[in-house]
């Protein structure tokens, strides 16, 4: 099906640079190396895959539908096809409890992944939802701002990129952040500690101006 849509928009628009599409480590599991490479041969140049955590138990609690090992493989998978893979996680997903665990596991998932792209968002709560219901009952602690700032920090400290262009820009975020790791590495460590050791509110973004 996908093979068709992208030969359906390489003859409607001939001068097409390249196609991106979302990604589900479930839908990358179930085609081959050779079905990837047929895809990226056909203008396919990018996929944005959602992974989130690498706490096992975080995936099952938010019903990901795959495994750490299962968004591992299907990260590699995309890549050697040859497809850049970009890559999200959620910055406060495990609440206060979990926080630590959390942001070491993910930055442990994300370095064997080995993205091209990461991007790190923070958590919002949406009313309605089953973690809505969870913080309303007090089974879900939502981590402040400097907390997902020491997650975030967490997170690139333990991280072992071969390259990769990794930002927390996200309007959900407090302190927006583009960095090429490992390469400058130590310079947004830098500026997040200079952050974390003032407690400066006004370097972070309004509460109010966060949103999806």
């Amino acid at each position: 099906r996908l093979v068709e849509v992208l030969k359906y928009l390489n003859k409607k628009f001939p001068h097409l640079d390249r196609i991106g599409t979302y990604a589900t480590p479930q839908a990358a599991l179930v085609k081959s190396i050779d079905e990837l490479k047929e895809l990226n041969r056909l203008g396919l140049k990018i996929a944005y895959m959602g992974v989130e955590t690498g706490d096992e138990e975080l995936l099952k609690k938010i019903d990901k539908g795959a495994s750490c090992d299962q968004i591992v493989e299907a990260g590699r998978k995309i890549r050697q096809a040859g497809i850049t893979l970009s890559v999200t996680v959620i910055l406060g997903l495990g609440g206060v409890e979990g926080s630590e665990n959390h942001a070491l596991k993910t930055a442990q998932i994300l370095s064997d992944i080995d993205p091209d792209f990461a991007g790190a968002l923070t958590i919002l709560l949406v009313p309605g939802t089953p973690l809505h219901r969870d913080w309303e009952k007090g089974k879900f602690s939502l981590i402040s701002p400097f907390q997902s700032l020491e997650e975030l920090r967490l997170i690139i400290q333990n991280s072992s990129f071969t390259n990769c262009f990794f930002t927390a820009n996200h309007a959900s975020n407090y302190l927006p952040i583009k960095a090429r790791l490992p390469q400058q590495k130590a310079e947004v460590l830098k500026l997040i500690d200079e952050v974390l050791d003032t407690k400066d509110m006004s370097r972070l973004r309004p509460e109010f101006t966060r949103a999806l």
